[in-house]
């Protein structure tokens, strides 16, 4: 089976959407698979990656994290005559390549619709977007979303149920195994903190990370422990002022991590914080990360979100309601845990087993292929082809062909009384003479 993916950007470009259409690029054999992205340069490119084609399509300017281009018809359109592919995997949201697509989508391709999130942040251009994800989702013959939570929380899918499948995130298993100096390491680094327990939070500053939760949440805290907080974004200058104001020594600031230091942070912690308040938070693929590594975390109700799907509260962290004092009622969460030993341990354990069992890159694969099968389920074979069109199973056909002789009857009904002169119902030369 040919499958060819459009995603807003691809590898060396990294991003939770992006890992998720490499992995089902190149952890899928059985079938070939290519790429269609933007390309973060002024020109088009179309390059290799691991014996995978990527048509890299020139921006020239961003408007509201959406990039725009002048050549992504014609080169989406290059694309699907090269590739001709069996299936287009469309990741959403992604509104302006949905746009083009409809004008070059081939109606014999099948479209699985990836949807990885709701637009929300920019709700102020969603009345322009909106038809194009109308169309989308009708013409979808499979959505794919990543948790039950979303399926059932996302407006634009209610009235399509019937086409969703879940297909979990995933992550990468491999990065997260212990390796030789990691015990050493992982010492090294509570030494820093003086043996004290860490609170640990890695991720993109962004609004909805939640992340001032977690800082202000700091002066409620009554256990003698380190708030270490990983990463950076746009509101970082922003949160060291809000940490500084506080006058605190808990709170550390560690800039991003490499991959081995990554790691052996979240082995290293004792509690993974993870104050997401919104839906744009729609799964947590740091938080599985942080589990797989025994780091129970603390979460905060997310209706609508996968997060809670991910965590489970009481069984491998705790979930935190969000009502009353955000901050207070989050420290008394991460308090919880920091002091019963027994119970983050219990919790770890927990933690690592949910994710090994559900969110690695196999499972995800596994149900991706389930889909791929659903769709070519119904006798047709992909990359085959009858009369320029791809081979439908025999009924449909019949039914086709019924449908096209029916039509150029009626066709016939309508243009015999024009050749021979006539009017329905009326002799030529009748009161009002022949037709003209």
């Amino acid at each position: 089976m040919r499958i060819l993916h459009i995603s807003k950007y691809y590898f060396p470009y990294l991003g939770g959407v992006e890992s998720i259409c490499k992995y089902l690029v190149e952890r899928m054999p059985k079938h070939i698979t290519s790429v269609v992205c933007f390309n973060n340069q002024r020109e088009n490119a179309v390059d290799e990656i691991n014996g995978h084609r990527i048509y890299r399509i020139a921006t020239f300017v961003n408007i509201a994290r959406q990039a725009l281009s002048l050549s992504y018809k014609n080169g989406l359109r290059w694309a699907i005559l090269t590739e001709k592919p069996d299936v287009i995997q469309f990741h959403w949201a992604n509104p302006f390549p949905a746009i083009l697509l409809r004008l070059v989508m081939p109606k014999d391709v099948k479209l699985v619709l990836h949807w990885h999130m709701d637009i929300i942040r920019q709700w102020y251009l969603y009345w322009a977007v909106r038809p194009w994800e109308k169309w989308i989702i009708k013409r979808a013959d499979c959505i794919v979303v990543t948790s039950p939570q979303y399926r059932d929380g996302s407006k634009p899918l209610q009235k399509v149920k019937e086409k969703i499948r879940i297909v979990p995130n995933a992550i990468d298993e491999k990065l997260f195994e212990l390796r030789i100096g990691d015990k050493e390491r992982i010492q090294e680094i509570r030494a820093l903190y003086n043996g004290k327990p860490i609170v640990f939070f890695m991720g993109r500053h962004t609004k909805y990370k939640g992340l001032p939760h977690l800082i202000e949440a700091e002066r409620y805290m009554k256990s003698d422990c380190v708030i270490v907080i990983g990463g950076k974004g746009p509101l970082t200058k922003g949160l060291k002022a809000l940490a500084k104001k506080r006058n605190s020594a808990r709170i550390h600031f560690v800039g991003r991590l490499s991959e081995d230091d990554l790691r052996c942070y979240l082995y290293a912690a004792s509690v993974f914080a993870f104050p997401s308040v919104t839906k744009n938070e729609a799964f947590g693929v740091a938080l599985a990360e942080a589990m797989y590594c025994y780091t129970p975390a603390v979460t905060f109700t997310i209706e609508g979100s996968g997060v809670n799907w991910v965590n489970l509260n009481g069984i491998t962290g705790i979930e935190v309601s969000q009502k009353g004092n955000l901050n207070q009622v989050y420290a008394e969460a991460l308090d919880k845990l920091v002091r019963d030993t027994s119970l983050q341990k219990e919790y770890s354990k927990a933690a690592h087993k949910r994710v090994a069992e559900n969110f690695l890159i196999g499972h995800m694969v596994d149900a991706m292929e389930k889909v791929y099968q659903e769709l070519f389920s119904l006798g047709w074979k992909p990359g085959t082809y009858v009369w320029g069109i791809r081979q439908y199973p025999r009924t449909m056909v019949i039914v086709r062909a019924i449908g096209f002789l029916l039509r150029m009857v009626n066709l016939l009904i309508r243009t015999v009384p024009f050749i021979f002169g006539l009017e329905c119902g009326k002799k030529a030369g009748g009161k009002n003479g022949p037709l003209r």
